[in-house]
This record gives structure tokens, sequence and C-alpha cells, in this order.
């Protein structure tokens, strides 16, 4: 059975409500155990939807947890919505211009470092080939 295609309307509507279930939350980045490393909130608008491509807006910077220690490698993120529940996961996490979903300035983190977050973006999922 062949997956389905998505007019861009419906691309551009899907990511909308996406972003607006989590506007208001936050982002974690996690270590491969997932304890997490650092966080920062959503702006409660959550960012720019254009076409297929939702662009985060992050309210200001995050600091490294006490799950940080010394030195830990952020590997993955998960976005809260605003009542802390994961409602996405699995993004990427990457240096600023790896093109990752979630990006920082360094993606290892200690604590009490303060983390810049400074990219974010989530594109809808491809159409088939």
């Amino acid at each position: 059975m062949p997956a389905p295609t998505y007019i861009a309307s419906v691309k551009e509507a899907r990511m909308t409500a996406t972003r607006d279930e989590v506007a208001g939350g936050s982002i974690e980045l996690l270590a491969d155990n997932d304890d997490v490393l650092a966080y920062v909130d959503l702006t409660t608008a959550g960012g720019t939807v254009a076409g297929d491509t939702w662009t985060l807006e992050f309210d200001g910077t995050g600091t490294g947890t006490a799950e940080a220690g010394t030195g830990t490698e952020a590997t993955s993120a998960r976005i809260n919505d605003s009542d802390g529940t994961p409602t996405i996961t699995d993004l990427s996490v990457g240096v600023t211009g790896s093109g990752a979903a979630v990006e920082l300035d360094n993606t290892s983190i200690a604590e009490n470092q303060t983390v810049e977050f400074t990219g974010g973006t989530i594109v809808h999922a491809p159409d088939p080939a």
C-alpha cells in the first residue's frame, strides 16, 4: 500500500496544529540514557510556520542541569507541551549549521553551563518517492 501524499496547504495546516499544541512548552536536551541535560522554554507563539516547515522560537537560553555533570553529549531532544507532557520526541541535535532539528552552540553540556539554542526547524514528513 503506498504512503499518503499531502498537498502543500495540508502540510502547512498540520505543522501549524503541531506548533500550536506545544506553544509555551519547552525543549529538553537528552543524553543517551534520557537524562535531561538542559532545557529552554518555547515562546507562547512557539515559532512560525511557512509551508511544510516550522521554525522554533526559544524564550531565552538554557542552563545545564546537575545530570549533565562535568560534560555530557546531548544526543537527542524532545518537545513538551505547556503541561510538561512529552509531545514530540527523538529530535536530532547538532551544532549551529548542522541541519539538525535543534541546533546549539555546543552539544557537550555541563552543569550550570549556559546553553545557547541557536536554531530549530521541524519539517513535515516527506512525501514518498
